[in-house]
Formats: structure tokens, C-alpha cells, sequence
């Protein structure tokens, strides 16, 4: 079981380097890309145009071997590595000079993106004292249906299982710990809930609703009335809506401190989306955690 974001990056690198393709680049993403390398956890596929990007690539890159793709002026760079990824020539996607909102949307396009599972997510993932914990879904959707946030906990799954937890502990949050029908996430809290007492969410422990006094402490849970194996030993925060996940990260990034890194859940292959809150440092342990949602299950589990 990997319990800290250093454990991570030493996984990583024992499972040997992977192939990232980066389609456009600037010097932010090529440093990302070149610490990453020098770790020996990728071997980077650049796609970009023209000399100028090239030239760029070797100035910074000069230390390490690189793959340069010159699609010219007729071919989208990021078409090309979505392509590349869905041909198998490529196994990780990092986020370069692409503008966000029209990188997302590329991945998550019905037709020509990367989402192989009902639906993608993303989880922040924290480093705490003893270990890690997530949070999902805290990016990609905005206000999930019941059916939604399913399937976002199945997402989530799939990496606790990467990181070997054996029994993931699932706190569903909302504003308070009962159930109340004038606050529709309650309800839906209630219901994943009882999902996975009927085994639904295969190993997994839900605990909802509960709010995050009672998730963060088993004492604050027994005052009142709430006795469940999930309080206090949280390994999966999961959040009603977008609002709640993406303010609780960056709340837990910049007032909390907490060392952070992140993953996209639910694509045909990793993909890194390179968020401007996660810390210099981890944006390496990003593309380290992709290369272990390559492997599959940790074999450590």
C-alpha cells in the first residue's frame, strides 16, 4: 500500500519509463517534462510547430533524449497525440501550452476523446501525516447526477486500487451528517450509502450523509450519534458538486499547505492536466502517478 507521495515517485521509477507525449510546449511544462525524465520515469514525445518550438525544446531539454514530432501547419498538435495515444504509440498525455478549457474538452469529446469509462473525473489526492487521501470530484463535473456521482466513485476506486488500499473508506459529504429532503445531496448521500452495504461499490465503505466535523473525527462523530468505521479514517473525500471539490482543494493547497498532486480518472490512457495549484514539485509526482495508472493495481496490494 503507498501511503505517501514520495512512495509514489519510487514506484514510478522502478515500473521504468513510460512514453509522454506533450502536444505544444512552453518552458513551464518543459521543465515538468525534463525533471520528469532525468527521474527516469518518461521518455518525452513532443509534437509542436515548426523551428522555432524545436529550438525552444532543445535549449531546455539539452540534458535529456526527447522525441520531436513536427506536425507544420496543417495538423492540430494536440489531434496528433490523441491519436498517437489511441494508436498505443504514446502511454501518458501531459497538458503544455494548451489553452485548459480547450484541452478538457478535447479529452472529454463523445467522439474523438480519450474517455473510456461511463464518465471521467478528477481527484485531488493529499499527502496527510500517515497517509493519502482523496478528494472527487473536485474538476470535471460540475453538478452530477445520482447516477454521476456512481460512477465518479467508481473512478476514484480504480486508483485507490492503484495505490493498493484494500477497503477504501468513503466519507459523502454534504452540510449536515443526516438526512434531510430540503438538501438533495443528503439523499443522494443516503443512497450510495446503502449501495455499499449491499456491496455495490465492491470492498468499499460509504459512509453518508456526514459532514466534515464528523469524517475528520471519530470523537465529533460519536457526540452525535454517528458510529461508523469511516469517521476519523477517511481515504476518499467525496464531494456533492464542483464548487465543493475544487474550493476544498484549493483551500486545503493554500490555507492548509498540504502537499497535493492529482489524477484524471476514467481515460483510455493517463492524461496529466497540469492545474496551476499544484505545486512545482508534484506536477513531477502527476506524471509519476500516470505512470502508475499505466501498470494497473499496485502489485504490492
Amino acid at each position: 500500500m503507498i501511503v505517501t507521495l514520495d512512495e509514489i515517485r519510487e514506484a514510478a521509477i522502478k515500473s521504468g519509463p513510460k512514453r509522454l507525449v506533450i502536444p505544444s510546449v512552453d518552458k513551464h511544462a518543459l521543465k515538468t517534462v525534463s525533471e520528469a525524465a532525468a527521474l527516469g520515469l518518461v521518455y518525452p514525445v513532443i509534437i509542436g510547430r515548426g523551428k522555432e518550438m524545436k529550438d525552444l525544446i532543445e535549449e531546455t531539454c539539452d540534458s535529456i533524449d526527447f522525441e520531436f514530432i513536427d506536425t507544420g501547419s496543417n495538423r492540430d498538435p494536440l489531434v496528433a497525440a490523441i491519436e498517437m495515444l489511441k494508436e498505443d504509440r504514446a502511454d501518458i498525455m501531459l497538458r503544455g501550452a494548451i489553452d485548459q478549457t480547450t484541452f478538457v474538452a478535447a479529452i472529454l469529446n463523445d467522439k474523438n476523446g480519450l474517455v473510456n469509462k461511463e464518465i471521467a473525473s478528477f481527484i485531488s489526492l493529499f499527502q496527510l501525516e500517515t497517509k493519502l487521501a482523496m478528494v472527487t470530484d473536485s474538476y470535471i463535473n460540475n453538478s452530477p447526477s445520482l447516477e454521476e456521482k456512481r460512477m465518479i466513485i467508481e473512478n476514484a476506486l480504480e486508483l485507490s486500487s492503484v495505490l493498493g488500499i484494500p477497503s477504501p473508506r468513503i466519507a459523502a459529504l454534504t452540510a449536515i451528517e443526516q438526512v434531510n429532503p430540503n438538501i438533495p445531496s443528503t439523499l443522494d448521500a443516503a443512497i450510495l450509502s446503502k449501495m455499499s452495504e449491499r456491496g455495490q461499490f465492491r470492498n468499499a465503505i460509504i459512509e453518508g450523509p456526514i459532514d466534515i466535523d464528523c469524517a475528520l473525527s471519530e470523537k465529533a462523530a460519536m457526540r452525535k450519534g454517528l458510529k461508523s468505521p469511516v469517521t476519523g479514517n477517511v481515504d476518499i473525500y467525496f464531494v456533492p458538486d464542483i464548487e465543493a471539490g475544487y474550493s476544498l482543494s484549493q483551500l486545503l493547497v493554500f490555507i492548509g499547505k498540504l502537499p497535493m498532486t492529482s489524477a484524471l480518472a476514467g481515460t483510455s490512457k493517463p492524461v496529466v492536466l497540469n492545474l496551476p495549484f499544484v505545486s512545482e514539485e508534484n506536477r513531477v509526482t502527476e506524471i509519476a502517478l500516470a505512470s502508475l495508472m499505466c501498470n494497473g493495481r499496485n502489485e504490492e496490494n
